[in-house]
């Protein structure tokens, strides 16, 4: 996929990597589409670019929102690019979550990306060449203590994909699912940030994982796992999770600590 021949639908755009993405696609030569619920820091990329980039305001949550990005993208003549990296994530225990905050999760993470990419398949399979990607999580493939919602949307998501992409396999529509380790962004509340210092988490810069992504992009991956040990532990939870449990196990008093008063922050 050449991106200077792109037309990206892209969720998430006004932060973390979602907003990287957005101006890593322009400075490619990309047209995007940027979503999100408050423009934020998007505003300067428009500006920067105001002939490659517009913003529509959506809660992706909804019908109406989702009904409000195919119709730009008619307007726009058309997309070849879907990226769903639109997220929120709450670092608790399952049971110190009430049922709003778990249904919204799950409503962000995973029923508006099946949703949407539902919805634009038509725009895409009338591309000579297209393309979804869904943004998912090294927590896709591993199950981490204190993060049960978002581990179960993204492993929901990683399996949507893989799905996905077989069902297409005879169209001109193929799949990338990436996989982030941890990054900064504002996605992280202190408490997450200093768990990862405390445990010796890499943590890795937003920019490093758009340009990632869009390299995957361009070389047609089906999948992109990032981080070091991290994709190793993937393939060991895979094969072997009785290991990975023990390993997890021995982190649990670190991570309830660092839970603590912080498990019912809101991480956008």
């Amino acid at each position: 996929m050449r991106l200077p021949e792109s037309v990206v639908i892209l969720t998430g755009a006004s932060g973390g990597i979602g907003l990287e993405l957005a101006g890593q696609l322009c400075t490619a030569g990309a047209q995007v589409l940027g979503v999100s619920r408050h423009v934020g820091e998007l505003a300067g990329l428009i500006k920067r670019y105001p002939d490659q980039l517009c913003w529509q305001a959506a809660d992706l949550r909804t019908r109406q929102g989702r009904e409000q990005v195919v119709r730009r993208a008619h307007e726009m003549g058309g997309v070849n690019v879907l990226i769903n990296a639109a997220g929120v994530n709450r670092f608790a225990l399952l049971d110190q979550l009430d049922e709003h905050a778990l249904d919204e999760l799950l409503d962000i993470n995973l029923t508006a990306p099946l949703q949407l990419t539902r919805a634009c398949l038509p725009l895409l399979r009338a591309q000579p060449k297209a393309l979804v990607v869904n943004v998912g999580s090294i927590y896709g493939s591993i199950g981490y203590p204190g993060y049960a919602t978002y581990c179960a949307s993204k492993f929901a998501l990683r399996g949507f994909s893989e799905a996905l992409r077989r069902e297409l396999a005879d169209t001109t529509v193929n799949v990338l699912y990436a996989a982030p380790r941890a990054t900064r962004t504002g996605m992280n509340s202190s408490a997450v940030t200093a768990l990862n210092q405390a445990l010796k988490v890499g943590m890795d810069d937003p920019a490093d994982v758009a340009r990632a992504v869009l390299e995957a992009v361009q070389s047609e991956r089906g999948e992109l796992y990032l981080g070091w040990p991290e994709k190793l532990f993937v393939r060991i939870n895979g094969i072997l999770p009785g290991i990975v449990d023990r390993a997890l196990r021995k982190q649990l008093p670190v991570i309830r600590r660092y839970i603590g008063n912080h498990s019912k922050e809101s991480i956008k």
